[in-house]
């Protein structure tokens, strides 16, 4: 088969997948094959003697027009980073304009929420925005643990980078645009070295308390319908009165979603603190199923049901069926607790009038009520925990070090694509009992793997993964424990007691 009868094929290809899946319009087939001839450098079509009759992955149609595209030196190198830019610009050539999708947005939107962010998320993974095929890589279990079943994955949708793409990267000309990856610029965008490819994002405009926000989807989902909520202007993240009002707006829109903010100081922001946005989806994370553990109320606010939620981080979940009065009271929380101070439970507002004390707030609708959980942070550092007294503490760092973000305050642990590795070698060498201290990869591991030998009657091959999955929640919970700034025992609950009462 000619280099022309291949690309030919492969063009046929994708436009079929196109039209399969409401990217084509039937009436644009040529126009959109005249285009990807463009982009293969080529001026001859040759229409296939034969209909093929299968379907194949969208994922093995655009890796072999990758290779083709390199083996025409059009695509310079088969590097990870060259094939994301070109493979996500051909993807561009059949994804509609954004006014076309916000429009069938507010088609569908006019039917049920639903319906619209069905059909956006649909459209998101049909435009390879969302890399399917990377995702079902993604390593998740469930362990239970004391506050209940934990959700765990290991996130394997990130490809590494190529030892040559970062070299190229270092020597790239930095571009102040976008600002981030969150801007409206994005929409579109050709990408670089340092900047992914957008030509197949698109975003919805929506209202938030009367200000311009967007809605997209994360690239790599974490989460079923895992969507970026990002300001239309490139503002710093700030929790606020206003935060409250907006994310119970969003929630108010979109009822069978959760809304959230991570929190806006570093250590505990974890996220892109430079761009004012929230993170939800349609998923019901462990967070939302953990009980009242105590009830109380707020004089001045006795309609709006408030407690204490058996749950690792400290968090006061408020309900009420009038928004504004859950926006009031959530603000009265975060005032007091701005300026916070109780020496004995080390809660330091300020140090060096460098501020400490911040929320993370979670919106949902329950039924027919508002519901808010606002969970405390503090980012305070010490000398024997220079990266957080509230993160995770370096004995459980082998597992879980980076920031306990807005998704691991929910119950959700995101853990590095590491431990798919280390956690196989571990397992084969603890079968094998061999000396782990000795082997580089698992050595951070040793101690940990040692007291489940002491603690397990049997392990064997049957049963090893399981344990390993199992201990890994449990150690999630543990690092969960580390973040709450009142602690889950008898004096931890005094002291949440005692901020109660200041309300």
């Amino acid at each position: 088969m000619s280099m022309t009868e291949k690309i030919s094929r492969l063009i046929d290809e994708l436009i079929n997948y196109g039209v399969k899946t409401g990217l084509t319009d039937k009436e644009d087939i040529i126009y959109t094959r005249n285009r990807l001839l463009e982009f293969f450098d080529e001026q001859e079509y040759i229409e296939a003697s034969d209909n093929v009759k299968e379907e194949r992955q969208l994922s093995d149609i655009l890796e072999d027009m990758l290779s083709l595209l390199y083996e025409k030196k059009i695509m310079p190198e088969d590097t990870i980073t060259y094939k994301d830019l070109y493979d996500t610009k051909l993807m561009g050539i059949l994804t509609p304009a954004p006014s076309v999708v916000r429009r069938k947005f507010a088609d569908e939107l006019a039917k049920s929420p639903k319906e619209a962010t069905d059909f956006y998320y649909d459209f998101s993974k049909a435009t390879n925005y969302i890399r399917v095929d990377r995702i079902k890589k993604d390593e998740k279990w469930k362990s239970e643990t004391e506050f209940g079943e934990l959700d765990i994955t290991i996130n394997l949708s990130k490809p590494e980078k190529d030892p040559r793409d970062i070299a190229k990267a270092g020597q790239a000309k930095k571009s102040g645009y976008p600002s981030c990856l969150l801007c409206t610029e994005n929409e579109g965008y050709a990408g670089h070295f340092s900047h992914p490819a957008r030509q197949n994002h698109r975003i919805i405009p929506i209202t938030l308390g009367g200000e311009k926000y967007n809605l997209q989807y994360s690239p790599y989902v974490y989460y079923n319908e895992h969507c970026i909520i990002f300001n239309d202007k490139h503002i710093p993240m700030k929790i606020d009165r206003d935060t409250f009002a907006k994310l119970l707006d969003f929630v108010n829109q979109f009822p069978h979603y959760t809304a959230g903010s991570n929190a806006d100081l570093p250590i505990v922001g974890g996220s892109i603190l430079s761009h004012d946005h929230f993170q939800g989806g349609c998923y019901e994370f462990p967070m939302v199923r953990a009980e009242y553990e105590k009830e109380f109320a707020v004089s001045g606010f006795e309609d709006v049901h408030a407690g204490i939620i058996n749950w690792p981080l400290s968090t006061i979940r408020i309900q009420s069926k009038e928004k504004e009065r859950l926006v009031e009271l959530a603000d009265h929380i975060l005032g007091k607790w701005r300026g916070y101070t109780d020496e004995e439970a080390f809660i330091f507002a300020k140090t060096d009038d460098v501020p400490h004390n911040t929320i993370t707030p979670i919106a949902r609708m329950r039924g027919e009520l508002f519901e808010l959980d606002l969970v405390l942070r503090n980012n305070i550092t010490t000398e024997e925990h220079p990266m957080g007294e509230y993160h995770p503490h370096p004995q459980y760092h082998h597992i879980k070090k980076e920031n306990i973000g807005l998704i691991e305050v929910m119950g959700l642990a995101v853990l590095p694509a590491r431990l798919k590795g280390e956690m196989a070698q571990l397992e084969k060498l603890m079968l094998e009992g061999a000396d782990l201290m000795s082997e580089e990869n698992v050595a951070a591991h040793a101690k940990w793997a040692v007291n489940l030998m002491e603690k397990y009657d049997i392990i064997d091959a049957s049963n090893i993964h399981q344990i390993i999955q199992d201990e890994i929640g449990k150690v999630f919970a543990k690092v969960l424990e580390c973040a709450g700034v009142f602690k889950c025992t008898e004096e931890g609950r005094r002291y949440f007691d005692r901020f109660i009462d200041c309300l």
